[in-house]
């Protein structure tokens, strides 16, 4: 088959015109690792059958594909058209053209999502302290509560001594129970640094009483200094907003620029299909299982930020959040809005009939083709781990020379 071609000039106009696209990286996700454009989504070709339909929701959204000279964007085409897409094109010399261009390569993965929360701490100042001083602060048995911000199953993998899971977008929901006492300290920690960033200045954004701070580097940084990591531990934060939180998410919301619809403008939505609309439950997996609006992807807050280009691969796209509490709807919703989406938060609707049941579950990578990222497991990589920082530090110069992004921070 001929695949109509597209030049990188195009998709960076497409790109700043907030057109709707899915750039593709057809390579194993360890090779995309290497380098990508900074809007790039990785599906690799052999997953195209498991992944298309859930992240590209509309057949005839502008796809562009791309290897780096592996020969898979006939493939990838052949996979996409037997699936109905119909308006699928090739990046005409594939990476190697964007790099002759003198366009931007961003390693890892989650680029953008890294790139963006380290916009935030330098344009917010976001405060933290190192692992030393919490190290010090939990020896002196002082007045702190420390919330690990990513998944339950990063966290029981392993933790900060004393931590209790409280995953992204649940802090404005649970930090009053974490942490009644106005007076206590709260320290935010992930594995490295973006879902600590976003998650210490959603505290602050939405006015907790309580001092709060980023354990700056996460569990990287903790084992960098020489600090011993907990194994196995299951503590569970539960909800129990501070005062005037959930009213505060919503003005955040706002303050972003987050649209709140009814039922009768949702529908008006879903019926133009024309746009991509992603439709997300932002709620915990167990809130999810027990009752959920029809046509609602599961993809908990938190995770949404940090991982935006594998939920939503469609630049461009629509997307509408729901929450029966509405705080994390609102907290999430206003990172996105920062990050250039056009973000709704759906009011109501849980009053009627729902659906219960899991939520989808993609399989997952083939451990041969997978990008082990620095921060995971229990193995140290000192090396690993202080590469994967220095990299991240230089993200916002990044996104400054490639000049697309189009994120903003209130």
């Amino acid at each position: 088959m001929t695949i109509p071609t597209v030049t990188p000039a195009e998709i960076r106009r497409a790109l700043l015109l907030r057109e709707e696209i899915a750039l593709l990286d057809l390579r194993y996700e360890a090779a995309f690792a290497t380098g990508h454009p900074l809007f790039a989504a990785n599906m690799a070709a052999d997953r195209i059958a498991i992944e298309a339909e859930v992240r590209l929701p509309r057949r005839d959204v502008a796809i562009v594909l791309y290897d780096d000279g592996e020969g898979l964007v006939a493939t990838g085409a052949e996979r996409l058209a037997a699936l109905g897409y119909t308006n699928v094109r090739a990046l005409d010399g594939g990476l190697k053209a964007w790099r002759d261009a003198g366009y931007q390569m961003f390693e890892d993965v989650n680029s953008y999502s890294k790139a963006f929360g380290e916009l935030v701490e330098a344009r917010r100042h976001t405060p933290s302290f190192s692992a030393d001083e919490v190290a010090k602060l939990i020896a002196d048995k002082a007045n702190i509560a420390i919330l690990d911000v990513r998944r339950f199953d990063e966290y029981a993998t392993m933790n900060i001594p004393g931590s209790v899971s409280v995953p992204g977008a649940e802090l404005v929901l649970r930090a009053g129970q974490a942490a009644p006492d106005p007076d206590t300290t709260i320290i935010v920690n992930c594995a490295g640094r973006t879902r600590s960033i976003i998650g210490t200045q959603s505290l602050i954004n939405a006015g907790v009483p309580n001092k709060v701070r980023a354990l700056r580097n996460g569990t990287i940084g903790w084992t960098l200094a020489r600090h011993t990591l907990n194994h196995g531990a299951d503590r569970r934060g539960a909800i129990g907003p501070f005062e005037g939180g959930p009213a505060n998410a919503r003005d955040v919301a706002y303050r972003a620029g987050v649209r709140r619809i009814g039922t009768s403008e949702m529908s008006a939505l879903v019926a133009e299909t024309g746009r991509t609309l992603y439709r997300f439950d932002v709620r915990d997996a167990e809130d999810y299982a027990a009752g959920h609006l029809k046509g609602f992807r599961h993809y908990p807050g938190g995770q949404l930020v940090q991982e935006t280009d594998m939920a939503a691969p469609v630049r461009g796209a629509r997307i509408v959040l729901t929450d029966d509490k509405g705080v994390r709807a609102d907290m999430t919703a206003s990172w996105l809005a920062q990050m250039g989406w056009e973000v709704y938060v759906l009011e109501g609707g849980y009053d009627g009939a729902l659906e219960v049941g899991p939520p989808l579950v993609l399989p997952k990578l083939d451990p041969a083709h997978r990008y082990r990222r620095p921060y995971e497991g229990t193995e140290v990589a000192e090396r690993a781990m202080q590469a994967y920082l220095d990299w991240e530090y230089g993200l916002v110069e990044q996104l400054r020379l490639d000049g697309t992004h189009g994120f903003y921070v209130i």
